[in-house]
């Protein structure tokens, strides 16, 4: 039935004809990729953040995530031309959940990550294929059909899984270490943009350095978040967030007003924007996290030698060697077993709840220390880690009880003592 002249104005007023549906990501420019790494690097620090220093837990961060990113996404898809914001919006969550994917493989279900990296090499690859068989491109700059839009955004979850695990390998597995793996990952992706510059196709230029934005991310917000006794910059999760989250805010407000000003790309449109002006204000998000890095990072800490015990009448006791012995596998773990000497102290007492919120600082320290302990031994992080959800475990039980609560302490402390004797 032919359009009745209502409908046609009607599309012509809102500018979205079926002959001229609007393209639905981003210009890739300068400012893109600096959006999407802190994207990146965000989406894993607030995550940490929920989970342990605001104390949602895992399962409660994964369940919240999962949902925010189901609506978000639901609104992406339903828009009928680009929202910045809510693109971003989208990016952010879908960089969350991918992590989380990946994390529970690992973590959860113990596949390994040589194993995981193949396995959503192969689900990207076969995303690819189908998108390619039904559309006959992957350009980026034509997502301007429902279709297309939900095969991107299946790809750009995958990628995000992918990313995870392939950075993980290389950081965990292969021993990289973060500080590495910023390094590493940073110049394979100017490899990338130097080929690109040589004539290597875009599409696929784009889609590898996606991939590997994600591990540049990780690397560089483990770099900010890390304590400096393991060679990061000690921001914590909840600083570098606020870091991250300003510049991202003034960046995407920068592209909403461009959209609203400029309108939105039609397919394959160049952006309004001039290229030097957009390098310019890329340049200046970079400086401004470089500058606020630089200047809310806490001064090293003096080194402090563990202080000996004492009896009650004040002279000097045995020292626990615990404390005393600085190796294992993973690294120092004096920190750790003060801790939880400390918890397992107040157990003993059946002060279950004094106990209880000091084994907070325990799961908080034990967070901000997994990306330099972690490449040093997985294996071994692994079972530390096993010990203290134990451990949590016990002393957050609806009922805990002081039996309970003392057997999983007294299993952490085993596991330190096991694993000091190792190195």
């Amino acid at each position: 039935m032919p359009d009745t002249v209502a409908s046609v104005l009607d599309r012509r007023r809102s500018g979205l004809s079926s002959a001229s549906w609007l393209n639905k990501v981003p210009a890739i420019t300068a400012t893109f990729w600096v959006i999407k790494i802190l994207s990146t690097t965000i989406g894993e620090t607030f995550a940490d953040y929920l989970a342990v220093q605001v104390g949602l837990g895992t399962a409660v961060t994964d369940g919240a995530m999962m949902t925010l990113l189901a609506i978000a996404l639901v609104a992406q898809l339903r828009a009928r031309r680009l929202i910045p914001w809510l693109y971003w919006l989208t990016v952010v969550l879908v960089s969350i959940v991918g992590t989380q994917i990946t994390d529970f493989f690992t973590d959860t279900l113990g596949v390994s990550l040589y194993v995981s990296t193949a396995v959503f090499t192969v689900v990207l690859a076969v995303v690819f294929t189908v998108w390619w068989r039904q559309e006959r491109t992957l350009a980026i700059t034509a997502i301007d059909t429902p279709r297309r839009e939900r095969y991107y955004w299946g790809a750009i979850l995958t990628t995000f899984a992918l990313g995870t695990a392939g950075g993980d390998l290389a950081t965990e597995a292969l021993s990289l270490g973060f500080r590495n793996g910023a390094l590493i990952f940073g110049g394979i992706i100017l490899a990338v943009w130097a080929a690109r510059r040589l004539g290597l196709n875009g599409v696929l230029a784009f889609w590898i350095a996606y991939v590997l934005t994600r591990p540049l991310g990780a690397s560089l917000g483990d770099l900010l978040t890390q304590d400096r006794s393991f060679g990061g910059l000690g921001l914590g999760a909840s600083l570098t967030s606020l870091v991250f989250l300003a510049v991202i805010v003034v960046l995407v407000a920068r592209e909403q007003v461009n959209a609203t000003r400029h309108g939105i790309r039609a397919k394959g449109e160049t952006p309004a924007v001039s290229p030097r002006r957009d390098y310019a204000w890329a340049a200046a998000g970079a400086v401004a996290v470089v500058a606020a890095a630089v200047a809310l990072a806490p001064a090293p800490a003096p080194a402090v030698a563990a202080p000996a015990a004492t009896t009650g009448k004040g002279t000097a006791a045995h020292v626990n060697p615990l404390e005393a012995d600085p190796s294992s596998p993973i690294g120092d773990l004096r920190p750790f077993a003060v801790i939880v000497d400390d918890v397992t102290a107040k157990a003993k007492t059946g002060d279950l709840s004094a106990a209880t919120a000091r084994i907070k600082d325990l799961e908080v320290a034990w967070d901000n220390g997994e990306a330099a302990m972690k490449p040093a031994s997985p294996d071994d992080w692994h079972t530390m880690d096993s010990a203290i959800d134990g451990a949590l475990t016990a002393l957050r039980a609806n009922s805990p009880t002081k039996a309970a609560s003392l057997s999983a302490l007294t299993s952490l402390q085993s596991t330190i003592a096991t694993l000091e004797k190792k190195q």
